[in-house]
C-alpha cells in the first residue's frame, strides 16, 4: 500500500454531482422568488389604490355640514395606474358599507384586490 495523500477521480466527480445539484436547486428558486417579489409589488400598488378609493368616499361622506347628506348608494369604475377599480357604496341605515375592487393583470389571467370599510355618518 502506498502512503499518498489525495482525492481519487471517482471522490473529484461526487463532489462535483453534488455541487451542481445544488447550484442548480438555487437557480431555480431564485427564479421562483423573483416571480413572487413582482406579484407582491402589483398586490401591493393595488391595495394602495384601493385604500386610496375609500378614504376619497370617506373624505366625501365627510365633506358636508352634515355627514352623507349628499351621499347615496354609489357604483362606478375608474381606471388608475393601468389598474381597473370598481366601488360601490350602499346605504346601511346611519352609515354607508363601502366596497372598493381593483383588478391587475398577471401573466396567468387577472386578480383582484377588494377592501371593505363601514363610514359613519353620524
Amino acid at each position: 500500500m502506498s502512503n499518498r495523500q489525495g482525492f481519487t477521480i471517482v471522490e473529484v466527480i461526487v463532489a462535483m454531482m453534488v455541487l451542481s445539484v445544488g447550484v442548480l436547486a438555487l437557480v431555480s428558486s431564485s427564479a421562483l422568488v423573483t416571480r413572487m417579489i413582482g406579484t407582491g409589488k402589483h398586490s401591493t400598488i393595488a391595495a394602495q389604490v384601493a385604500e386610496r378609493r375609500l378614504e376619497t368616499l370617506r373624505q366625501q361622506a365627510r365633506s358636508t355640514a352634515v355627514p352623507c347628506a349628499n351621499f347615496g348608494a354609489v357604483n362606478t369604475t375608474a381606471t388608475t395606474d393601468g389598474m381597473s377599480e370598481a366601488w360601490q357604496v350602499t346605504v346601511a341605515g346611519t352609515q354607508r358599507n363601502a366596497v372598493a375592487n381593483v383588478t391587475y393583470n398577471v401573466p396567468r389571467g387577472t386578480r383582484t384586490v377588494t377592501l371593505r370599510t363601514i363610514i359613519s355618518c353620524k
